[in-house]
């Protein structure tokens, strides 16, 4: 097995998992959830639905791409365990996202079996959707740390540097976690209770008598921008520390999604929220979490290597 065949491997299972992702959310924001009632695995008691809805044809192809994925991160594992030895950073890698993925795949039944699909509002609901953004995050960590480590990256070193630019990195993890779970709040919020304007929007926000899931989705912007700040505070940090070059790339390239990013919450406010949007906005935030961590790998990267 050839050195360059596991590399694009490992970044088109990394591929596939964003495509799986971007999906679930036009799922969510289709309320195609149901589309396979409250059966799992099978669709509506069926292992091929019949004569299926388009909402169970959405929900059934999400199943579906979802169970490549998983296969796929099982042939990674697979692949990689092969070609480097125990204990490597590569492995380890892997092997987390195998367990990720599994984590994953439970989550999305449990959304289904418990019912917290369509036009569910519960409290259960918005806990649940935390619940699986943080764990979507850690696996595309995972699977992207493990693609960075097979193309021939350095792995970590024996302990960190201890620059500013290390503590302010694990400060923008959790922040960008943070900003990711207030997003997918933000998003059911505006599934569930649709502005037809901004104006009623902005009032709903605020109004006493709205729901939980409208109030709450006030806060995104707000995180989002203050997150934004200390992304752009560990850019600095790592550009005046002087770090290796691969560190001062992946920054460059995190200082671009952060501006991007916010332009995009911008327009995606001022367009109420529009299907489309929510997606491309899904996107950037992913990217931009992806960047984060291989900008802390190459921090963390031993120099020697």
């Amino acid at each position: 097995m050839s050195t360059q065949f596991l590399t694009r491997y490992a970044w088109g299972t990394l591929a596939l998992n964003i495509l799986v992702i971007l999906w679930g959310a036009y799922v969510r924001a289709t309320g195609s959830g149901a589309g396979c009632g409250s059966h799992w695995p099978t669709c509506n008691g069926e292992v091929i639905p019949r004569d299926p809805s388009v909402q169970t044809l959405i929900e059934y192809s999400h199943r579906t791409s979802s169970g490549l994925a998983l296969l796929a991160v099982f042939g990674l594992a697979f692949l990689v365990t092969r070609a480097f030895p125990a204990g490597s950073a590569a492995r380890k890698g892997a092997f987390a996202s195998v367990v990720l993925i599994l984590t994953e795949a439970a989550l999305g039944a449990g959304l289904v079996i418990f019912g917290l699909v369509e036009d569910n509002d519960s409290i259960a609901r918005g806990f649940s959707m935390a619940l699986h953004l943080g764990n979507t995050f850690l696996l595309l960590a995972a699977l992207s740390l493990t693609a960075y480590w097979v193309s021939g990256s350095a792995p970590p070193a024996g302990k960190p540097i201890g620059g500013k630019a290390d503590r302010l990195f694990w400060l923008s993890v959790a922040a960008t976690i943070l900003i990711g779970v207030s997003g997918a709040i933000a998003a059911l919020g505006d599934t569930l209770f649709p502005a037809t304007s901004l104006t009623e929007g902005f009032a709903a926000d605020f109004s006493p008598t709205s729901h939980v899931f409208i109030k709450l989705r006030t806060f995104h912007p707000f995180l989002a921008v203050a997150g934004s700040g200390l992304l752009l505070m560990l850019i600095g940090a790592i550009r005046r520390e002087k770090r290796e070059q691969p560190a001062r790339k992946l920054a460059s390239a995190l200082n671009v999604l952060v501006f991007v990013q916010l332009a995009a919450g911008g327009i995606n406010i001022v367009l109420l929220a529009p299907i489309w949007m929510q997606i491309v906005h899904l996107l950037l935030a992913d990217f931009l979490w992806i960047a984060l961590v291989l900008t802390g790998a190459a921090l963390a990267a031993d120099p020697r290597r």
